[in-house]
């Protein structure tokens, strides 16, 4: 069988091809024409090639072409108006195609208001400056950082990383002592899943379940310790454990800073016993309501692991996050993470090593501390006024508050915010399963993720499901 293709970009500007098989030429091209327009190559107004045009193009004669136009007319594929030519008619629209369904695709409808935590304002993200940064950061490169990258991260980047840390969070460091990664979980990967570090990690009673997860992946074993309200109980470390991971600036999720008394016995512990602290920076920079945590790291620099991001102060779309490492361990990470950079784009970190340089980031971090300030402080009013039987706490620092609810009132909550259209978190989903800690019912809610325009709403929304009789009844501590 033969077959002869015609380029049909003369009169509409793209690349369309008819394949006209064997046997009678008419009903051939008639057919090629329908399928086109039935598969939506052909849209509706395009128009078609003079019928002289084609025929040459085809080697057909004139009046085999116009005879297939005028049939496709006769059917409603095409219309022909004198001045207009022949055009695809605007009513062939093809069926909208239908995805093929996959196994465990089916994923419950988006909320109508988003208040969980961990994300910062989107809408808020300071596009103009970082696209000036950017501007400025890829003109001033020299051209070997267009080449394969370094696995330490681009120099500029770590230099603006070294001279900000020190100077918002007490960390003493300097460039060659930072790593550059692609975030907080990525640096989990390369520590436990590289082989760098072992387990077995002592960890908070409560944490993302997403960490755990990782650590598990990783064949780390977790024990937990305590939290209350003065942090993790560094008394708890046992003689077989070696590291610890801590959320000392603001614990997640229950929000209070690592007291005073226990970041130092934390220090004292790692020298005593040649231990490790892992450091993870969670909200380090939005404290509201005194001046900012400093980080533990400032205490015993060669005995902490300092993890940072942007995630949370900037956008989680941006992946770039760092290590502040002890000497020991600096040989061992880049073995872990390779001989090229894989993971974090050279253009993103000469646009953050610029917006750091410039202090855009800076005004950002202060602009959006007093924006999400604002809202916390509606936060916390609306309950006072509204639903006065739950307490937030957690709210001194972040971007998210717990609301500490009725004995057994938890799950009733969350399925009625469900019902509602109010995403939130359940405070359970973040208790270790091994952790030793009373049973709490509560809400984790982030503040920050509505843009301005919907916060309003949001709030408002999830004051009417904690004002429902079966959030609001005190219920027994058993009960579902």
């Amino acid at each position: 069988m033969t077959e002869n293709w015609v380029n049909l970009a003369e009169g509409i500007g793209a690349d369309l091809h008819l394949e006209l098989p064997g046997g009678g030429r008419r009903a051939a091209l008639t057919r090629a024409l329908r399928a086109a327009v039935r598969s939506g190559r052909l849209a509706p107004g395009t128009r078609l090639p003079p019928y002289r045009s084609l025929a040459a193009d085809l080697g057909l004669a004139r009046n085999t072409v116009a005879d297939a136009y005028a049939e496709l007319v006769a059917e409603g594929w095409l219309t022909a108006r004198q001045g207009s030519g022949t055009r695809v008619a605007l009513g062939a629209q093809p069926p909208p195609a239908r995805p093929t369904p996959r196994p465990g695709a089916d994923r419950p409808p988006e909320p109508l208001h988003d208040l969980r935590q961990g994300q910062p304002d989107a809408a808020s993200f300071p596009r103009a400056a970082w696209l000036a940064s950017a501007r400025r950061g890829v003109t001033a490169a020299p051209n070997e950082a267009f080449g394969p990258g370094d696995p330490r991260g681009r120099p500029e980047l770590r230099r603006a990383l070294a001279a900000y840390l020190a100077r918002t969070r007490g960390v003493r460091t300097d460039a060659d002592h930072i790593v550059v990664c692609s975030g907080f979980a990525h640096a989990l990967r390369l520590l436990f899943g590289g082989g760098v570090l072992r387990g077995p990690l002592a960890v908070e009673g409560y944490g993302l379940p997403f960490h755990r997860a990782l650590l598990k992946q990783a064949g780390t074993l977790t024990c937990p310790l305590t939290v209350d309200d003065d942090g993790a109980r560094i008394d708890e470390l046992s003689e077989a454990e070696r590291t610890v991971l801590l959320t000392p600036a603001h614990q997640f999720p229950t929000g209070g800073p690592l007291h005073s008394r226990r970041r130092t016995a934390v220090a004292e512990w790692a020298a005593s016993s040649e231990g490790l602290i892992l450091e993870d920076d969670y909200d380090g920079e939005f404290r509201y309501d005194r001046q900012p945590v400093g980080a533990v790291q400032g205490l015993a620099p060669d005995r902490v692991l300092y993890i940072g991001s942007v995630s949370k102060s900037l956008s989680p779309a941006i992946r770039l996050g760092w290590m502040v490492l002890p000497d020991r361990l600096m040989d061992d990470v880049l073995t872990a993470k390779g001989e090229r950079e894989a993971w974090a784009g050279v253009l993103d970190q000469l646009t953050l090593a610029d917006f750091l340089d410039s202090g855009s980031y800076d005004r950002h971090v202060r602009r959006m501390r007093q924006r999400y300030r604002d809202r916390r402080d509606r936060f916390v009013t609306a309950l006072a006024e509204h639903a006065p039987h739950v307490h937030a706490t957690g709210i001194a620092a972040g971007l998210h508050a717990v609301l500490r609810l009725p004995p057994g009132t938890e799950h009733a909550t969350v399925h009625a915010a469900t019902r509602a259209g109010v995403a939130v978190d359940a405070l359970s989903a973040f208790r270790h399963p091994a952790a030793r800690l009373p049973r709490e019912d509560g809400l984790v809610v982030g503040y920050a993720t509505p843009p301005d325009h919907a916060f309003g709403a949001a709030l408002q929304a999830l004051v009417r499901v904690l004002r429902r009789p079966e959030v609001s009844r005190r219920r027994g501590a058993g009960s579902p």
